[in-house]
């Protein structure tokens, strides 16, 4: 079983920028699928952004493409998301997500919550 421990989240004005990190028990980020979702009050929660570790391909929705970027990082041992141009909308609580299995072939399926086994606790975003 993988802990995962998100942080990074506060009080952001829209336009600005934030970035995101989460952080895995033992090596589970060698070779991992690991993903990025939020869920708003009211809403079912949506992916954002995957990735596959490694130094592999990374994903995206549509509504966060060219303003959110995920990545690794090596030296922290983490998986961040830095959010720029950020929105009212982008407000939620965010979700880091791993996954037992490696990313799909197939894209959309790497951003499905069904593709992910294990989760955080999550951070809040507010977007004033």
């Amino acid at each position: 079983h993988v802990q995962l421990v998100e942080s990074g989240g506060g009080l952001v004005q829209a336009g600005g920028s934030q970035r995101l990190s989460c952080a895995a028990s033992g090596s589970a980020y060698r070779s991992a699928c690991v993903g990025w979702f939020r869920q708003a009050p009211g809403r079912e929660r949506e992916a954002v952004a995957a990735i596959s570790t490694g130094g592999g391909r990374t994903y995206y929705v549509d509504s966060v493409k060219g303003r959110f970027t995920i990545s690794e990082d090596n030296t922290e041992d983490t998986v961040d998301l830095v959010m720029t141009s950020l929105k009212p909308e982008d407000a939620a609580m965010y979700y880091c997500a791993w996954s037992l299995w490696t990313c799909a072939t197939v894209d959309m399926l790497n951003l499905r919550a069904n593709h992910y086994t294990s989760w955080g606790q999550g951070t809040q975003v507010t977007v004033s």
